[in-house]
């Protein structure tokens, strides 16, 4: 099944080799080469609606959270040189852009394939909430491409500059075109899905409901995208629906209590477990980046300086507890993930490496609502959200001595505004609360933050690279054989 589902993806934007044998794929029913006849197949298909592959390395590297450690410190092996170089890769392995683009169209093209099923099928009400999930799912997916292959959306702005392409059916031919569109229609397109989505989803269950777009997932995901447009009272009511009365004090990770009380082997492996309330919705994705030889110690990664960061002291006055580790001379772990191994064969030791990567967790409603109120000019609940957050990472926490003020949070950023104080402080703790997990680069492009990389040559001396706001190398180049398809790609 999993090889089926890549080639429907890969239909897209694919390899020479894989079109040569599209013609004969084509002459048996598209959708799993079975008819989809009951709301259970249904229900099957949407679940590999998820994208495959995890988008941890390229947002990473890409990202301020990576530094060169000096050429005496770590590999440098690919795709993490050219990532931090903020240079095209045409690579398609793991870790790379292209991994993820397809990904995530082989996700989209599992989900058109059930809503195809559904609308062909007379299937009872049982199946709205795979409609539903589906619409979520596809919608995701094409938000998170448009994100990390497109200019950033710019709130007021008419945000016209190509977006990827929006499938909303499956392939019914060899070698289809598309257009990109606007970064615009492509936003309209993802909100039309969106609450579509999320009015079927509303009522339903699911065996296992972290793996699927549930209502809390969906509203998550809403919060999130509308972060992004700009409207900030959607993001509240969005980031209210994910949690039981928007109520998150319960829902977050519990870092300063129970975390604190794991070795590093229980930490690496309850973090991410589908029973936390704090795991939203996870995603079985194929990754290497866990491993110690690879992201744990690339040269160009969570090196000395970063993790100072991590560890520093807060707009609170405070620093976070963390469980971050030092591998070796200057290669760090936040031991977010854990790597588990599907073996395809037991004897020749071969398979698949994988970690269990949450997609959202309740922790993103409450700062995306932080952010919101800050916004909006409600500093009182911007900073009861940023109290909440800091009460579950610093220990000992003490509301008098550890609280978020204006003044304190203006004093420690050096600003004499106070909305951008508190949108610094934010920031901040996201930055270091989520640290090595992919999010730090979507707050860059929403504020359109500059990166700047270090690079050390062997004598030692230090120069910097700047990544400005307008960059276009901010947009990871779509894979070149997806101008086979019609597909543009992006200005360099």
């Amino acid at each position: 099944m999993k090889i089926l589902n890549k080639k429907l993806g890969l239909l897209l934007f694919t390899s020479t080799l894989v079109l040569s044998s599209c013609e004969k794929y084509l002459e048996v029913a598209p959708d799993m080469r079975t008819e989809i006849v009951t709301v259970e197949q249904v229900g099957q298909l949407v679940a590999s609606a998820y994208p495959g592959y995890d988008y941890l390395a390229m947002a990473e590297t890409y990202s301020d959270n990576a530094v060169d450690k000096g050429p005496a410190v770590g590999h440098i092996n690919q795709p993490f040189v050219s990532l931090y170089n903020w240079e095209d890769i045409e690579d398609d392995a793991t870790n790379t852009p292209s991994a993820y683009w397809n990904a995530c169209y082989s996700a989209i093209n599992n989900a058109n394939q059930a809503l195809a099923a559904i609308e062909e099928k007379d299937f009872d009400s049982s199946v709205l909430k795979f409609k539903g999930e589906a619409l979520v799912a596809r919608a995701y997916s094409h938000f998170m491409l448009v994100t990390f292959f497109a200019k950033a959306y710019e709130i007021g702005k008419s945000n016209d500059s190509p977006g990827v392409p929006y499938v909303i059916a499956p392939e019914t031919e060899t070698l289809p075109q598309y257009s990109r569109g606007t970064v615009a229609s492509v936003y309209e397109q993802i909100e039309k899905d969106l609450v579509e989505g999320i009015k079927l989803l509303e009522g339903g269950s699911w065996d296992v409901p972290k793996y699927h777009f549930t209502p809390a997932a969906a509203h998550l995901f809403a919060s999130r995208f509308f972060l992004f447009k700009g409207d900030w009272d959607k993001v509240i009511e969005h980031s209210n629906l994910a949690v039981p009365n928007g109520e998150y004090l319960s829902s977050l990770r519990p870092w300063n209590t129970t975390l604190r009380t794991y070795t590093t082997e229980e930490f690496r492996t309850e973090l991410t477990k589908a029973d936390k309330p704090y795991n939203i919705l996870l995603a079985n994705t194929y990754s290497t980046y866990q491993r110690s030889n690879i992201g744990g110690t690339t040269r160009y990664g969570f090196g000395t300086s970063v993790f100072n960061i991590y560890n520093g002291v807060t707009a609170t006055g405070a620093a976070f507890y963390n469980k971050g580790l030092r591998w070796s001379e200057g290669n760090y772990t936040t031991y977010v993930f854990r790597e588990y191994f599907y073996y395809t064969n037991l004897s020749a030791g071969i398979g698949f490496p994988y970690i269990m990567q949450p997609l959202f967790i309740a922790d993103e409603g409450l700062m995306n609502r932080a952010e919101a109120y800050a916004q909006k000019g409600d500093y009182a609940s911007a900073m009861r959200d940023l109290n909440t957050f800091a009460s579950v990472r610093i220990v000992n926490y003490n509301a008098t001595t550890h609280a978020v003020t204006l003044d304190k949070s203006r004093t420690f950023f050096n600003v004499a505004d106070d909305k951008e104080a508190l949108l610094k402080t934010v920031l901040q703790f996201k930055q270091i609360g989520w640290m090595c997990e992919g999010m730090r680069w979507f707050d860059i492009l929403r504020h359109r933050l500059p990166v700047e990389h270090k690079f050390i040559d062997a004598a030692g001396d230090e120069t910097y690279k700047t990544l400005t706001a307008d960059d276009n190398r901010r947009m990871f180049q779509i894979p070149q054989t997806a101008k086979l398809a019609g597909v543009e790609l992006n200005p360099r």
